[in-house]
Parts: structure tokens; C-alpha cells; sequence
């Protein structure tokens, strides 16, 4: 077999739906594998340990999230669980999981957060209705960072 005809097999297995790819031609054998990396998607629970960070830098963020706490008291804040990029919707040509004005009950998919690749589905913690998306859709979200407000009921 000549290279070029290896190199269309290799092509045709890693663009095809198949994963192995054995061939018995004149005594030569020729065995192509492929390996498929699983996106897993990880919903993490709602209490999460914060990451340890020094002192100096932990005081800053704690001003932060004090300015940013709700004004009202019937708002929930639903918070970044970890470090990513934000989406609004499964792709740009998917409608977004939720709208301001949107009821929503308990573990339900209201947003995405990508992080190393993968991608993560966050969940409503308690039924209410989407007060405020605070964050843009394809945006970068800290750890701790308000999403969304809800109102409670």
C-alpha cells in the first residue's frame, strides 16, 4: 500500500463515526485507532469550599461582594461556582435558557460555564423568577461572581 492510500485511510477514520479500522490486503495487515475524548458535563452542588487564596488579595474581593449583594431581600443571588466563560445558551444559534422576566424552578439549566474545555451546566437552586442577568453572554466569570438575581417564589 502506498503513502498516499495510508494517508486517506487515516483521514477517513478521523473524520468518519468510526473508531477502528482493520484491513488484510495481500498479507499486509494495516489496524487504525482512534481514541474519542468524552465531553463529561459536571454539575457541581451548591456548596462549594472557597479556594484558599493569600490575606492581601481575599480582602478586595469581599468589598466586591458586598457592593454587590441584592438590595432587595426577597433576591437570591446565584453565584459562579468556578472560573470560565459564560453562554446563555447551548450554541449562538440555540434561544438562551433563560430571559429576564422568566420563571424558573429548582434544577433547572439556566446557563453555561466553560471551563478547561468543558462545559458546565449550572442550575437554578430554588424556584422564583430571572430578576436580572448581570453578566453578558461570552463573557469571562470569576469564582464567586453574581449571574443572576433571582426572586424568590
Amino acid at each position: 500500500m502506498e503513502y498516499k492510500e495510508l494517508k486517506k485511510l487515516v483521514e477517513l477514520v478521523e473524520n468518519a463515526a468510526i473508531t477502528h479500522l482493520s484491513i488484510d490486503e495481500n498479507g499486509t495487515k494495516i489496524e487504525i485507532k482512534k481514541e474519542i475524548q468524552e465531553t463529561q458535563s459536571v454539575v457541581l452542588p451548591q456548596t462549594v469550599s472557597a479556594p484558599v487564596v493569600q490575606a492581601a488579595a481575599q480582602a478586595p474581593l469581599e468589598q466586591s461582594s458586598k457592593e454587590e449583594a441584592p438590595k432587595n431581600k426577597n433576591l437570591t443571588e446565584i453565584k459562579a461556582q468556578m472560573v470560565g466563560t459564560f453562554y446563555q445558551s447551548a450554541n449562538p444559534e440555540s434561544p438562551p435558557f433563560v430571559k429576564v422576566g422568566d420563571k424558573i424552578e429548582k434544577g433547572k439549566v439556566i446557563c453555561i460555564i466553560e471551563a478547561m474545555k468543558l462545559f458546565n451546566e449550572i442550575e437554578a437552586e430554588e424556584d422564583g423568577i430571572i430578576e436580572e442577568i448581570c453578566v453578558p453572554n461570552e463573557s469571562a466569570v470569576e469564582y464567586g461572581q453574581t449571574l443572576f438575581l433571582i426572586k424568590k417564589g
